[in-house]
């Protein structure tokens, strides 16, 4: 019998999917993936995770309610680091532990430890002890994971080119609609989660494209530019997505073609309480560029968001029409 694998569709689901999909299905496993976030799922992992936590953390408890009893074993890696001298969200961490003793009758969980802040030789320890829950031939382990970088490889090619992680993991490439030539290019700061769960962020990025802008994400901009930019700072940063996210900015702001940027965090995030604001001063000090922090929460009204996005539109458009030598800041 086939053994299953449940993957959350949580955290960082959009940024590795599909690395750890050809990974697991070349060993010979079925993946599954949890449905798509709903209200459903938002008030099982409101109900059932810590009141403290970030509004990404509640939908990964969510996501893994809604894949008891359809799996073998559920997926979660403890994410310490996966750059050099750099750290993932603690709660990243803690994950597994968490979700072990917030529920009972869980299936079997994985929780190999990812962390290469000090040694790029940690990512093959954690493929082999991984892949050993299904084979015990590490070549063929090996092998799998060296599949599983082709089809990554791939997955970001396709992003960089401006196609959602969604879009690419749901198969709907072909409904697609290509950029408008003449519309604004707004670029959209954020981890990956906040990006990309449609749900949790009210599809903020589809809003963007019906307004006539095109979204520029993280994931779609060149990563040596952003990290040749993220070295310009004053230290390194201490978080992975604050070098990514501080980048980003930066390789924006110098960019004459952007017309504004909108940062997108989750209430309760401590990384992104400061790293959003380390970002726009940085801005600030090099390019008078209209910028907008967003703010999600388990709140699922959405009249506010809409007002300050139109709002934020609406103004750069007049801005750009009117007086394009007026301050996008006072």
């Amino acid at each position: 019998m086939t053994a299953k694998v449940g993957i959350p569709r949580g955290l960082f689901f959009y940024k590795l999917y599909p690395l750890w999909k050809t990974f697991f299905e070349e060993l010979g496993t079925e993946v599954v993936v949890s449905d798509q976030t709903s209200k459903r799922i938002l008030d099982d992992g409101v109900k059932s995770c810590v009141d403290e936590a970030c509004l990404p953390v509640k939908l990964f408890f969510g996501h893994v309610i809604n894949l008891k009893g359809k799996v073998d074993y559920l997926f979660i890696p403890r994410l310490t680091s996966i750059s050099r001298n750099e750290y993932i969200c603690p709660k990243f961490g803690g994950l597994p532990d968490m979700i072990r003793n917030s529920f009972d009758n869980i299936p079997l969980v994985i929780d190999t430890e990812i962390n290469l802040r000090k040694k790029k030789e940690n990512e093959i320890k954690a493929v082999l002890e991984t892949g050993r829950y299904f084979s015990s031939d590490d070549a063929a382990i090996i092998k799998a994971y060296e599949k599983a970088l082709e089809s990554y490889g791939n997955y970001k090619k396709q992003i960089e080119s401006g196609i959602f992680p969604g879009d690419i993991i749901d198969k709907k490439l072909a409904v697609l609609k290509k950029p408008q030539e003449n519309a604004l290019n707004i670029a959209v700061i954020g981890h990956a989660y906040n990006l990309y769960d449609r749900y949790a962020n009210m599809d903020l990025l589809r809003k963007l494209k019906n307004m006539g802008v095109n979204p520029v994400t993280v994931e779609m901009l060149d990563s040596g530019e952003i990290d040749s930019y993220a070295k310009t700072l004053n230290k390194q940063m201490f978080w992975y997505f604050g070098r990514k996210a501080v980048g980003s900015a930066l390789s924006i702001s110098n960019n004459e073609n952007m017309n504004g940027i909108i940062y997108i965090m989750a209430f309760g995030c401590g990384v992104d309480s400061f790293v959003c604001d380390m970002a726009e001063r940085n801005v600030r000090n090099r390019r008078d560029i209209p910028y907008i922090v967003l703010t999600i929460d388990e709140h699922s009204g959405e009249a506010g968001l809409d007002t300050r996005l139109e709002a934020f539109i609406d103004m750069i458009r007049w801005r750009k029409k009117n007086e394009a030598d007026v301050s996008a800041y006072g």
